[in-house]
């Protein structure tokens, strides 16, 4: 079954389709992770968005009930060099193929992978939709020109509803923008005592948690797209220890009058360096985001750079000098990738630690 992919530019590849037969189109981006595939496919962030794995072979090691970031992958669709119908591995239950059909999402495979990530390098993010043959790339390409996508992901992807995670620690609520499992299981492996609430939360029904913490999660989309998330993290901050992953870490940065600026194609993959500035060591880190915080807006926010990337100097991690809270732009609980960063969830369990003697000492 042939299928093409046409984007805004005008330029179109041709290969075979695999997955769901429904066509839809979205932001075309790359990841450049060798493995991780099923979890890439999983993360709410990656909502909207079709994604190219740069890796040349896809799907060798099947899919299995435990490696999903999220029950409902909202990805676009997956664009493969090379697939894999038949998978090889000791827990691969089924096929990439079928896990596709069954999530309703479209795939391409058998494309000049290099090339189009290429053109998304030298463009930037660019519009696409994957089309069956009779679409003509030209009036395609015109339509997208004009189209506008939806700017509601993370209403869509945030959970509907408060759930608790009972631990015998520290109460953590996490805000979910788009939470992927991993990051909920690190925060259980640090003994927090984690409520989940949805992005519509007030900050007040927060502290009527009475929350030792709040963990702002990973998710998709412009962070200026959510200015009710942006005013309860500012009403939250100062009121107790905050952490920031990906889309949280911009909101910290928006909620303390810093700004976020559009990356050209933004950072995906699990092999991204970065540089600790307060310890002077480096992680290798599994990152997804399009947009970053803009350095030279952080005057007078209170906020210090304390990560920056290697390989274009982007700010990775922030933290605030008044208040109790820190964030990081990449992923601390992997999955997939490197594990180097996930002391972090310690390092808030010690925030929160910190905090709480100094409140003493003040009621003291």
């Amino acid at each position: 079954m042939k299928r093409q992919l046409i984007l805004e530019n005008g330029a179109f590849f041709v290969g075979e389709g695999f997955g769901s037969s429904e066509l839809r189109q979205g932001e075309v981006v790359f990841n450049t992770g060798m493995t991780g595939y099923q979890e890439i496919l999983s993360d709410p962030s990656y909502c909207d968005q079709i994604v190219t794995l740069t890796y040349p072979l896809i799907g060798n090691y099947g899919i299995n009930r435990d490696d999903f970031e999220s029950i409902s992958p909202a990805v676009a669709g997956l664009i493969v060099k090379e697939l894999e119908q038949v998978p090889s591995h000791w827990r691969s239950e089924y096929s990439l193929h079928d896990m596709l059909v069954e999530k309703g999402i479209p795939g391409l495979a058998g494309i000049d992978t290099r090339r189009l990530t290429k053109l998304v390098r030298e463009f930037g993010t660019l519009k696409g939709r994957l089309c069956d043959m009779d679409a003509d790339p030209e009036r395609v390409a015109a339509e997208l020109c004009e189209t506008s996508f939806p700017t509601d992901q993370v209403f869509r992807v945030s959970t509907k509803v408060e759930y608790n995670s009972p631990g015998l620690g520290q109460r953590v609520v996490i805000m979910d923008f788009g939470m992927k499992k991993g990051i909920l299981r690190e925060a259980l492996k640090t003994g927090f005592d984690i409520v989940v609430v949805p992005h519509t939360t007030p900050a007040q029904a927060i502290l009527h948690l009475h929350p030792d913490g709040v963990l702002l999660t990973n998710g998709p989309g412009d962070p200026t797209d959510v200015p009710h998330v942006i005013e309860t993290v500012r009403e939250l901050l100062g009121k107790v220890p905050l952490f920031g992953i990906c889309l949280g870490h911009q909101l910290i940065a928006l909620a303390s009058g810093a700004t976020t600026k559009k990356m050209k194609f933004g950072h995906r993959g699990s092999n991204h360096p970065v540089k600790d500035l307060d310890t002077g060591r480096f992680y290798m880190t599994s990152q997804n985001h399009s947009y970053t915080v803009d350095p030279e807006s952080l005057s007078g926010t209170g906020l210090r750079v304390s990560h920056v990337a290697i390989n274009d100097g982007t700010i990775e991690g922030l933290k605030h000098t008044e208040f109790p809270a820190f964030s990081v732009q990449f992923h601390p609980e992997a999955s997939p990738g490197p594990e180097d960063s996930r002391p972090l969830f310690e390092e808030f369990k010690q925030l929160i630690e910190e905090s709480k003697k100094k409140v003493g000492v003040l009621h003291a």
